[in-house]
């Protein structure tokens, strides 16, 4: 491992070269340092390797945005076994969907949870930023839970009337639908909303909104204020019926 000095130096060349954040690149630094001294065995199932410890330790829940305790108890492992794992399949140069697809059918991980590691992993290579997609743009995320039926959450969405109740008069297009389980809409400029409904019984639903292509991380953070708020707004405007 390089000294705390060199460490440095390293990482704030990176930041220069690649424009990411400064934990995002000290990541990828130390592992590629670790990666020059630790020698794996081969054969064997590769998540119930661990790999060596450093003197360092790389903070990955912190980077991936979500907790090693949370992730074992849902997929089986914490995330240096993820990355251990991952990497030994040369993850690393896979498209997301390619990594989502080995996740899935490799390790019999599910649906979301396949996703979560997949961003993961992609957070803590430097394959992208929080909240970016690995195309470069960013989106915003924010979910909700109501206590009506997904049929009539679907609706509030679905009625261009109502719609414009709570989105404050924001015309948008719907491009897309499937009743009562998603729907992809046009903004304003363009960018998309992707929304998918959920039941949770007979009188509570989830939505769940990904506002995508946006150009940048200060878009993505309005954006998302934003959506908590219109939600705020639609949970009234159920209320009334």
């Amino acid at each position: 491992m390089p000294t705390n000095k060199d460490l440095k130096r390293l990482v704030r060349a990176r930041m220069r070269k690649t424009g990411e954040a400064y934990t995002a690149a000290r990541a990828h630094i130390t592992r590629k340092s670790k990666a020059k001294t630790v020698s794996r065995a081969a054969g064997g199932s590769a998540l119930r390797a661990t790999p060596a410890s450093a003197s360092e330790p790389t903070d990955y829940a912190a980077i991936a945005g979500m907790s090693d305790e949370k992730l074992k108890a849902k997929t089986g492992c914490a995330w240096e076994r993820w990355v251990y794992a991952l990497d030994r399949r040369g993850a690393e140069k896979m498209s997301h969907r390619d990594i989502a697809a080995l996740v899935n059918e490799k390790y019999k991980v599910d649906g979301w949870w396949s996703q979560t590691v997949t961003v993961g992993y992609e957070r803590i290579k430097a394959l992208r930023a929080r909240g970016q997609r690995r195309d470069g743009s960013y989106e915003a995320s924010k979910s909700r839970t109501f206590n009506v039926p997904v049929t009539t959450l679907f609706d509030a969405w679905a009625d261009a009337s109502t719609r414009r109740r709570w989105l404050n008069g924001e015309d948008v297009k719907v491009r897309t639908a499937t009743a009562p389980k998603s729907m992809r809409l046009d903004w304003t400029d363009r960018s998309i909303i992707a929304v998918g409904f959920a039941a949770k019984g007979k009188s509570k639903s989830s939505v769940a909104v990904q506002h995508t292509k946006l150009p940048d991380r200060e878009t993505a953070d309005r954006l998302k204020e934003y959506w908590s708020g219109r939600l705020d707004t639609l949970g009234e405007v159920l209320s009334e019926r």
